[in-house]
Parts: structure tokens; C-alpha cells; sequence
């Protein structure tokens, strides 16, 4: 973007409503037609720059103090752009994979509160188009705008980044602009530069291969036209959809050959449905009283693995493509019977592995008024595949190209800082993460020109079934690199461990985490002294058959939430790890067990979903999980 004999014109982030850094120099660039003079007046200070033989120029105002709203003026030879409704305060770039960028309104139903009272022009969010690119540095953005916090608006804003915001907000009262750079399912290295991963050849040749325009296109197109003939497959073998009746409508009656199976549950626990790919049905008859009848509600149907097409009596009320998302559809005005009403569900299992999630919620919910609707359901096999949906080649996750796309058009603009939320999609490889994530923060802080760049940055939190005895985890190994990545100067972490959901990748308390990321910020990058981490483990000893060990950030002191110390592992010279007693001795903990007489090592909260883990200050922040060994 940019170039010769253009007109004047901005970058997208400089543009109406955005928040400028306060305390720091203030750059404003763009492109002109090369050799012209561009004229850039703010706060009654003007500053002119020659555009070059590129186009491009520059200017650098001096710092401004937080407030506005302002406006600016931009000219050149007959042009003149203004910028209107800037605000100064903090800048705050958000990045990350999925649980970074899950909105508000997957959270609304822990927080309308929140939601209902989010009026505040003072945060703002910029929402970064999502773009990979393999050729190089781009430098400008293919869209986006700077929205204003209300309650309609903020639905689309990051979770994180919202209470991150907001926690900030009221403690400083100044503007909190949030520019958000964030794709689900990402891993580290797409984020990353060229130089950054100089040391990873594997991963720079296939950022090269993905250079080729003809190849991804081809590859695109190969993945598209497999899943769209599964899917035609599946529907024309589906007797659901090619019956008449179709299985969804009121006017279909169920034959004698429809089971029954209580929902929710795994299809592996039922013989018929075990490694079933393809589309099953089910249906579900409930009655509501005259009084709701025609009123409209919200149909929660928990999580359904794969994808789902939902209709409640013969009308289509929601469908969903992949397994995570919370399924969550408006009934309209009209569609709500009284007396009895059909609800059918087209499930699809894209690879043999079926479920509707344990311990969500079944119900519908009509006002005040919830009609529970787990329990007994019909069911029947609608179509077979004969093999699983071809995968689809996401070249988003690909090294290099997010940070070619994303964040090389973002350097130029100054922030206070960093908060990253991402390392699910690194699981399967952890051993390199606190590497990878470290030429991140410094190749970063280089961009930027900020050696001491506040990263605060977001530790895996608990997922997956609690294992009963000690084992060894690849989410535990990635919490433990992200734990050694705080070496890193001017960093911090916020501990998630105890606020994640054994059956959700992306839990709802966000809260939480955007809370704790906003302590880390008010010592990091504001110099308050406070207590912001969780106690972080430090050293041990052996004492007899006991290991003492010590821990940094104890403000206040240790404590046990909840009942007895849980979750400590010991293992002796053998190498295996057992169930541990433990106690807090002062500001240290001591670890012991009867059949460990020589002990050497500890593990504390080393596991998929250390459930129960209870270790905390007393300022209320849980541990970090850790590893002696």
C-alpha cells in the first residue's frame, strides 16, 4: 500500500475517534505524492514533512497530555484532511489467539451487568482486520475503525481487552484505547517476524512456500471443493432431509425405530452411535404454559461437537459450524408455541467423535421463566459418511504471515504496552514456546523502538478432564515455559489456572483475567507497588523427608483456599511423581509423603486441569503451577 502520485492519504489507524499515547513523541505518517510538502497540525503546533520519492512521509509531535477531544489537520497541495474526535490516554495493543479475541457477547450471560452499564466513550477499541501475508512487511491495514464503548458496541469487543480497559480506566480516569490484533486458533510463530525466527529454518521455509500466490489458492480451493462434497454427500444420503415430511417438521411423526438417549452426553457411550461420522437427529417435545406462548427467548443448547442445524417446530433457529461456540439462538416473536413444541436437532460428527457437552446449559429461557430441556430425547441416524471432512489448510497459521499482515502496519504507532493471550495452539509442541514467545517480546520491543515495552501476558488456564494421579501434560509443560518467559524484563503473568472450565477451550470468566492482566500493568508499566502475581515458585530444599519451598510475590502471606493444600506431588530418587501431603510454614510450604523417605523433587499444579489446586496469596491471586524437577 502507498506509493507514487497518490493523494494525500492516512494509514487506517489514524483516523476519527482514535486514541493517541499520551507522555510519549506522537507520529503521524502517511503517503503523498512524492517531493510535496504535508503539513500536520495538532494542538496548535504545526509540523510539515517531505513526502519521498516512495510517497511516504512522517512527522514527530511532541508528547501531549491525556484528554480531548481534539482534532487534527492534515494538508498538502490543495487537500486538507481532519481528523476529528482524538482522544490522548494509554494505547494498549491486544493479541493473541482465540480466548484474546472471544467478544462480549459470547460473555453476556455472566455479565449483562457489565454489558448493559458499558457507557463509557473513554475506551475505545480498533479492531485489526484479519490478513496474512507471506511477502513481506505491510504497512497499512485493509480496514477497520475506532469504536466507542456503549452497550451495543462493546458485544464486539474483546472480553479481555474490555475489562482489561475498564480496570484501568477507573483506576487512572484517563482514555484506554485498545487496538485489537487477534485470530482463534494461532500458534506463537504466526505472529512472529523473519528475523525473529532466523533460528527455526523449518519454519521459514514453509513461511516460503506460502509465498507462492498459486499455490495457496490452489491449496484454498482443493480444501473448499472436499468439505463442500462431504457435505453434499451427507445431505443427499440424510433420510432426515430427503423424507417428507422432513424430521424437522411438525407434521413428521416419528416411527417406532427412534431411540431414546439422555442428553447431554458422548455418542461413544451409545453402541449405535460409537465412531459415528456423519448427521444424526434429534428431537425433543416439551410444553410451555399459555402465557409464554408467541413470547420470544433464548434456546441454550450447551456445545455440540461437530456443527449443528437447530430448529424449534419447523423453523430454523440457529446453526453453528464448528464445535466450540456456546450455541446460543434467539427464538423470534411468534415462533414459541402454547402447549407442546418440537425442538430438532440435525448433530454432525465431522470425525467419529460426537457429544453434546456435559455441564452446559439445556434450556430455554423466556423472560424470567426457564424451561429445562436436558433429559430424555429421540434420536435416529440421519446419513453416514464414509470418511471424516477433509481438513482445510489454514494458511492464518502460518509463520510470519500475521505478523506481516497484522502487526508490521502497527509499529509506527506508539502504546503503553502489550497483553497477549496465546499458547493453546503451541500445546502440541511446548518445549520451544518459551524461545519462540521470548524473540517475540524483544523483536517486538525492537519494532516498536521500546526496549522496556510492557508484555503482560495471560498463563494457560485449566481444560480437559482432571486426571486422577499424577502425569505428565503438555499444558502443564507450556504453563511452565510461559513461566520461565517472565526472565523476560518488564513482563508479568496473569495466573488463569483456577478460573478455566474442564469442558471449554474458551472459558467465560474473563473477568477475571482481564482484572488480573491490569495488576500487572499498574506495577509494570505504571510503577505502582502492588501486589499483582501470585506466588511464583523460587527454590527448594531438602529437610529430611520433607522439600520447603520458598516462593517470590507472598505479599501478605500464603493461604489455603478451600480445605487442606492439594494438587503437590513428590517424587524420590526413582522419578515418580505421588499425591503429596503439604502445609505453609510462615511465607514457605513444606511437601511430604510417608513412602517418599528421600524426596527430590516437587510438582505443584502439574496437570491438564489441576482441579483443586489451591496455593494463593492473601491478596487473592492463586499460584503459578510449577516443577522443582
Amino acid at each position: 500500500m502507498g506509493g507514487l502520485d497518490e493523494s494525500l492519504r492516512l494509514p487506517r489507524l489514524i483516523s476519527n475517534g482514535m486514541i493517541l499515547q499520551r507522555e510519549q513523541p506522537i507520529k503521524i505518517w502517511g503517503w503523498a505524492k512524492p517531493g510535496t510538502a504535508v503539513t500536520v497540525k495538532f494542538l496548535e503546533r504545526e509540523h510539515t514533512a517531505l513526502a519521498g520519492v516512495d510517497g511516504a512521509w512522517a512527522v514527530v509531535l511532541p508528547s501531549a497530555q491525556a484528554g480531548g477531544p481534539h482534532s487534527m489537520e492534515v494538508r498538502t497541495e490543495g487537500e486538507v484532511q481532519v481528523i476529528t474526535d482524538i482522544l490522548v490516554g494509554d494505547v494498549w495493543l491486544c493479541s493473541g489467539q482465540s480466548n484474546m479475541q472471544l467478544p462480549m457477547e459470547r460473555v453476556d450471560l455472566m455479565f449483562p451487568q457489565e454489558i448493559a452499564e458499558a457507557n463509557n466513550p473513554l475506551i475505545r477499541e480498533f479492531k485489526v482486520p484479519e490478513r496474512f501475508d507471506f511477502h513481506g512487511p505491510q504497512n497499512d491495514l485493509e480496514g477497520g475503525t475506532w469504536t466507542a464503548a456503549n452497550p451495543e458496541t462493546v458485544r464486539s469487543f474483546s472480553a479481555v481487552g474490555y475489562f482489561f480497559a475498564k480496570a484501568l480506566f477507573e483506576r487512572y480516569r484517563v482514555p484506554i484505547g485498545l487496538v485489537d490484533a487477534s485470530i482463534g486458533g494461532t500458534p506463537v510463530q504466526a505472529w512472529m517476524s523473519r528475523e525473529a525466527l532466523a533460528p527455526y529454518p523449518e519454519y521459514l521455509e514453509e513461511a516460503d512456500m506460502c509465498a507462492n500466490d498459486s499455490y495457496v489458492r490452489k491449496v484454498q480451493a482443493k480444501d473448499q471443493a472436499a468439505q463442500e462434497e462431504w457435505h453434499r454427500r451427507l445431505r443427499e444420503g440424510d433420510q432426515g432431509l430427503n423424507s417428507r415430511p422432513r424430521w424437522y417438521d411438525r407434521a413428521f411423526t416419528p416411527t417406532g425405530d427412534w431411540q431414546s438417549v439422555e442428553i447431554p452426553f458422548k455418542w461413544q457411550d451409545v453402541p449405535e452411535l460409537a465412531g459415528l461420522i456423519g448427521s444424526v437427529w434429534f428431537r425433543k417435545v416439551f410444553y410451555v404454559p399459555e402465557s409464554l406462548g408467541g413470547k420470544p427467548g433464548l434456546l441454550l443448547l450447551g456445545a455440540i461437537v461437530d456443527s449443528d442445524a437447530t430448529y424449534l417446530n419447523g423453523r430454523l433457529v440457529g446453526s453453528t459450524g464448528y464445535k466450540y461456540p456456546p450455541r446460543k439462538y434467539s427464538i423470534p416473536l411468534g415462533v414459541l408455541q402454547p402447549g407442546a413444541n418440537l425442538l430438532v436437532v440435525r448433530a454432525m460428527s465431522h470425525t467419529g467423535e460426537g457429544e453434546f457437552v456435559p455441564e452446559k446449559p439445556y434450556q430455554l429461557v423466556v423472560g424470567d421463566e426457564i424451561i429445562d430441556l436436558d433429559g430424555p430425547w429421540q434420536y435416529k441416524v440421519g446419513g453416514v459418511a464414509e470418511e471424516p471432512l477433509p481438513p482445510i489448510t489454514f494458511f492464518i497459521y502460518k509463520p510470519v504471515g500475521l505478523y506481516n499482515g497484522m502487526i508490521a502496519p502497527l509499529t509506527s504507532y506508539a502504546l503503553k504496552g502489550v497483553i497477549w493471550y496465546q499458547g493453546e495452539s503451541n500445546t502440541g509442541n511446548p518445549g520451544n514456546y518459551c524461545d519462540l514467545f521470548s524473540r517475540l517480546i524483544t523483536d517486538w520491543r525492537t519494532r516498536w523502538q521500546r526496549p522496556d515495552l510492557p508484555f503482560l501476558y495471560v498463563q494457560l488456564a485449566n481444560y480437559m478432564p482432571a486426571a486422577e494421579l499424577p502425569s505428565e501434560s503438555n499444558w502443564a509443560e507450556l504453563r511452565h515455559q510461559q513461566l520461565l518467559a517472565l526472565a523476560n524484563p518488564h513482563t508479568a503473568m496473569a495466573t488463569a489456572v483456577d478460573v478455566g472450565e474442564w469442558n471449554d477451550l474458551h472459558p467465560l470468566n474473563k473477568k477475571a483475567v482481564g482484572e488480573r492482566l491490569a495488576l500487572g500493568a499498574r506495577a509494570v508499566a505504571y510503577g505502582e507497588d502492588i501486589t499483582y502475581s501470585g506466588p511464583i515458585y523460587k527454590s527448594m530444599e531438602v529437610q529430611g523427608n520433607k522439600i520447603i519451598l520458598s516462593f517470590d510475590h507472598v505479599d501478605g502471606g500464603l493461604e489455603s483456599r478451600g480445605g487442606p493444600m492439594k494438587h503437590f506431588a513428590i517424587a524420590g530418587c526413582d522419578g515418580t511423581f505421588r499425591w503429596a501431603n503439604a502445609e505453609i510454614v510462615g511465607d514457605k510450604v513444606a511437601v511430604w509423603h510417608e513412602g517418599v523417605p528421600e524426596p527430590r523433587a516437587v510438582r505443584y499444579a502439574w496437570a491438564d486441569n489441576p482441579t483443586g489446586a489451591n496455593l494463593y496469596n492473601k491478596a487473592g491471586l492463586p499460584a503459578s503451577p510449577f516443577r522443582t524437577d
